[in-house]
């Protein structure tokens, strides 16, 4: 293929045209350009100067290996279709003959461009200098193929290569780079009441009627390390968590509207929620759960955890205020709750499952402190820390590692 052919060709991707936003598949058309417009040796050096540069940035110098993978990911008409049926013949053909350019593409490196341009053995022994990239056929059509029959689990886009993410405050998905690698195996105790929230998850995966969970209870018990740890251990099956802030609630219609048609599930999950009696969240989330026109799309359910059952701060004055309708005030305020599916209960630990938990912690973590001189250190411990919890049993265990206690 001429190097003006591939150049031309690379300019009208339509299905994958997502890639020329890419930094390095940019540089490699910018490459390509120069090449193409017979440019002088000093602008053929600077392009691909330019291009090696962001491909070596990105952690890699095999450039078929990069491309292949950013197809596999890339956001695209028709990935959005194959997830909810049958592409279109006139997709299918586009999808297909971009695929071929691609995977042409991806096996060319340096060498390769410059006897598609024409040079002559002079000109091109005047850049034997330039590094050479690592290129090699991919097999890319084939694994785009099966790449779309798992499109439920795998995803696409950003979904694709991330598991976790935040909502921006204008609204925008937001990838988290490194979630928290929390796992259900390090979790001792409380496992009937995860118990219950993986059910739960299992049949949203499974495109079965889910509810939205309230995993309510006192502080440190683990009721947003449960979350994460669920999220983790589903993810490679299609799970995906959104984490958003009470102050956001606003914005979840849209959220849910955005995600209502990918093929994945979503988790949109709410930490430590609580509200004051005239918080404007509190009529925002009511109509999220149950109730509002647009209903809840099967593939999303709403998690969050609280330290309160009611959700709603009340004091005694408000009972005593002058309200004609106070008890159908305070019916309003307790509603909320009531509205998540499944309410799941974590209450402090006694002494026996504190104990459990401590050592369980210390065999994870490979303490050879005696069990009951660790649980009578332990005890201590939770005293200083205001109580027993998982989390003060965690930090018990965290000291003793470092060889602080």
């Amino acid at each position: 293929m001429k190097i003006q052919d591939l150049s031309a060709r690379l300019a009208g991707l339509a299905v994958f045209r997502g890639l020329l936003e890419d930094p390095v598949i940019a540089a490699f058309a910018g490459l390509a350009e120069a090449l193409s417009a017979g440019a002088g040796r000093q602008a053929v050096c600077q392009a691909a100067g330019r291009f090696e540069s962001v491909l070596f940035a990105a952690d890699t110098d095999d450039f078929s290996e990069y491309l292949a993978s950013a197809v596999l990911e890339c956001e695209n008409i028709c990935a959005r279709r194959a997830a909810r049926g049958a592409l279109s013949p006139v997709l299918e053909q586009a999808l297909d003959a971009e695929l071929q350019f691609l995977e042409q593409l991806s096996a060319l490196g340096l060498d390769d461009l410059l006897l598609a341009a024409g040079l002559t053995p002079a000109q091109r022994e005047g850049l034997a200098f330039l590094p050479r990239w690592t290129c090699h056929p991919t097999g890319l059509a084939a694994s785009y193929e099966a790449r779309l029959s798992e499109m439920g689990k795998r995803g696409y886009g950003m979904f694709a290569r991330h598991h976790v993410f935040m909502l921006s405050d204008e609204g925008r998905l937001v990838p988290v780079r490194h979630p928290d690698p929390q796992r259900l195996e390090d979790l001792p105790g409380y496992e009937h009441e995860r118990e219950k929230v993986i059910a739960n998850t299992k049949a949203l995966l499974a495109g079965l009627p889910a509810n939205n969970v309230l995993l309510y209870g006192d502080a440190g018990t683990g009721k947003s390390s449960s979350v994460k740890a669920i999220v983790n251990k589903f993810a490679p099956e299609g799970l995906r968590l959104v984490e958003v802030k009470k102050n956001q609630l606003y914005l979840m219609p849209d959220l849910m509207d955005q995600l209502a048609a990918n093929p994945l599930k979503f988790i949109l999950f709410i930490d430590d929620l609580s509200f004051a009696a005239n918080d404007d969240n509190f009529a925002a989330l009511k109509a999220i759960l149950e109730g509002s026109a647009g209903g809840r799309a099967a593939n999303i359910a709403v998690y969050a955890t609280s330290n309160r059952r009611h959700l709603v701060k009340e004091t005694m004055s408000d009972r005593t205020g002058d309200d004609i309708h106070e008890a159908d005030t305070r019916q309003e305020l307790m509603s909320l709750s009531a509205r998540f599916g499944l309410t799941v209960t974590f209450q402090r630990p006694d002494k026996a499952l504190y104990s459990e938990i401590l050592l369980d912690l210390a065999r994870q973590a490979g303490l050879t402190i005696p069990d009951q001189q660790l649980i009578t250190m332990g005890e201590a411990f939770a005293i200083r820390a205001g109580g027993r919890s998982p989390r003060a049993a965690k930090q018990f265990i965290e000291q003793c590692r470092a060889g602080v206690v």
